[in-house]
């Protein structure tokens, strides 16, 4: 016991000495990332501004306000992706590309291009953002350049040796230089630092996607992530089904007529085993029937063989009331539209029979170009409320995790009728 106690108190030790050690090791990797990452952006930084300023450099050459103007203009994607590479590959910062026009003829991209907002946002930092962050680049490399060579000024005498002779020999003024390169080395990290952060703040502002096309993406990217859940939970709820059907259910099929045989031909047996047998048949096919309604409800097969008329067709026929059935579907849906349909109509003919007290029901069912529509109508006392747990809201919900709809009209004594659109694509 006292050998393992010492070995903890050892490994803690030691990892508390890798942790010591290792801090200033992340501090210099920081340090020298982040002086790399403001520096290696000064050119390009500097590159909209030198554009610009041409014209008063070389005023025979260039025509003033034309030229310098479309440079930029023309400059600026690759500008753009210098920063974006620069941001990846120093920081590991994705920066999104914003969207361009990309399609039309030339002179309507341009127009396009010139109207997106996105063009402005990064003319804004080549133009503004970007010779401000190059000043602070700039100043970062200064402070690194002077205060490595002042921190050596007990060396100057020797290196520079005109110095000497300007007074630079001086204890005080070596110590003086020494001091000021010091603290230029001690601030070089944090104004590396701060420029870093100000650089990587205003690129994702202005040169990646805007704040409002961001989130449309994320909208998409839900909805396309919440469309793969549901078409694996419907894809999920076919195995199971098939599972059961070609599993637990032949199995019970067999027994039930094994059982079933097992009644009519022993008939010699004693009374008490022949009840016994009888009673094991009558819960085998119990058993059966429940198993039947259970892979039903899980997902019929006759949906995905024959499709949603035909599947209509047999809840219709084993509701306990009469239920007309119309459907106009010239094609089909995709199985998932299909699964979420049937059930809608399986759930409301379950709630009418339970609780309207209605003589008949009928299901209509209509496809019009990418909309699939199923109305419900029932001549029951009405009063339908998806807040009193009718299981109306869970099947708002089902509609609603493909982007349907549900309408009820339900007024006192009826009728109610309860209408589902669904999206289904051409």
């Amino acid at each position: 016991m006292a050998h393992t106690v010492v070995a903890m108190s050892l490994m803690a030790a030691g990892a508390r000495s890798r942790r010591a050690q290792s801090a200033p090791v992340r501090w210099l990797a920081a340090t020298v990332r982040n002086t790399t990452f403001v520096v290696a952006g000064v050119p390009v930084q500097l590159a909209a501004p030198v554009a610009l300023a041409l014209p008063w450099i070389f005023p025979q050459l260039v025509v003033i306000g034309v030229w310098p103007v479309a440079a930029v203009l023309a400059a600026r994607v690759p500008l753009t992706a210098a920063h974006r590479h620069r941001c990846w590959s120093l920081l590991g910062m994705d920066i999104p590309r914003a969207s361009v026009p990309s399609t039309g003829s030339l002179p309507r991209r341009l127009a396009g291009s010139l109207r997106s907002e996105s063009t402005w946002r990064q003319l804004g930092y080549h133009v503004i953002a970007g010779p401000a962050l190059a000043l602070g680049g700039l100043l970062t490399l200064a402070a690194w350049a002077a205060g490595a060579g002042l921190v050596v000024a007990f060396a100057y005498p020797y290196v520079f040796p005109p110095l000497s002779q300007a007074g630079s020999d001086s204890p005080k003024f070596k110590v003086i230089l020494t001091a000021a390169g010091a603290l230029m080395l001690l601030l070089a990290p944090v104004l590396a630092a701060v420029v870093t952060w100000a650089d990587t703040k205003v690129v994702r502002a202005l040169l990646g996607p805007s704040r409002s096309v961001e989130l449309e993406r994320r909208v998409e990217r839900l909805s396309e992530s919440r469309a793969g859940v549901v078409d694996a939970a419907d894809a999920e709820r076919r195995r199971i089904e098939r599972d059961l059907h070609d599993g637990a259910q032949q199995r019970l099929v067999s027994l039930a007529m094994n059982l079933g045989m097992a009644r009519e031909n022993l008939t010699e047996l004693p009374a008490p085993a022949r009840k016994v047998i009888a009673e094991a048949h009558d819960e085998a096919k119990e058993a059966l029937a429940e198993l039947r309604a259970l892979v039903r409800g899980l997902h019929p097969a006759v949906l995905d063989d024959r499709g949603l008329d035909a599947a209509l067709s047999g809840i219709g026929a084993r509701a306990p009331l009469p239920v007309k059935l119309i459907v106009d579907m010239p094609e089909r849906a995709s199985p998932t539209i299909e699964a979420v349909a049937y059930f809608v109509a399986s759930e409301c003919l379950a709630n009418i029979a339970r609780h309207a007290a209605a003589t008949q029901a009928e299901i209509d069912v209509r496809r019009t170009g990418g909309l699939l529509r199923i109305r419900i109508t029932d001549d029951g006392v009405g009063g339908a409320d998806p807040a009193r747990g009718t299981g109306l809201a869970s099947l708002a919900r089902r509609a609603g995790s493909v982007d349907g709809s549900m309408q009820i009209e339900s007024p006192a004594g009826g009728p109610t009728v309860v209408t589902v659109e669904l999206p289904c694509g051409s």
